[in-house]
């Protein structure tokens, strides 16, 4: 499975953007998907994650009622709205895939990982 993730870019405080992860290779219906960010400096976190059935969502609570994960499986590809940006968002956001990851939150847990894709928010 091969991951590639886009729609990262320059944005300002209070804007949105629309992250993408279509995946080629195998479809991943019925793989657990995520999102993680690493900031500068910093380690990389869990942002949100969507099971299979796109039923199970989690969100980080820095990104709880900004961000929305959501996934359309019948064209392999994972999405990441969001909105209200902060600075504090700036980082790279790599999206995750996974066939039923024991710890969904964990790096470790995602054998498939896309190679990341840049979001600066100024203020």
């Amino acid at each position: 499975v091969q991951l590639q993730a886009s729609g990262g870019g320059l944005v300002q405080a209070g804007g949105s953007l629309r992250l993408s992860c279509a995946a080629s290779g195998r479809t991943v219906s019925s793989y657990a998907m995520a999102w993680f960010r690493q900031a500068p400096g910093k380690e990389r976190e869990v942002v949100a994650t969507i099971n299979w059935g796109t039923i199970t969502t989690y969100y980080a609570d820095s990104v709880k009622g900004r961000f929305t994960i959501s996934r359309d499986n019948t064209k392999n590809t994972m999405y990441f709205q969001m909105n209200s940006l902060k600075p504090e968002d700036t980082a790279i956001y790599y999206c995750a895939a996974g066939v039923s990851p024991t710890s969904p939150t964990s790096w470790y847990h995602y054998p498939y990982r896309g190679q990341g894709t840049l979001v600066t928010v100024s203020s």
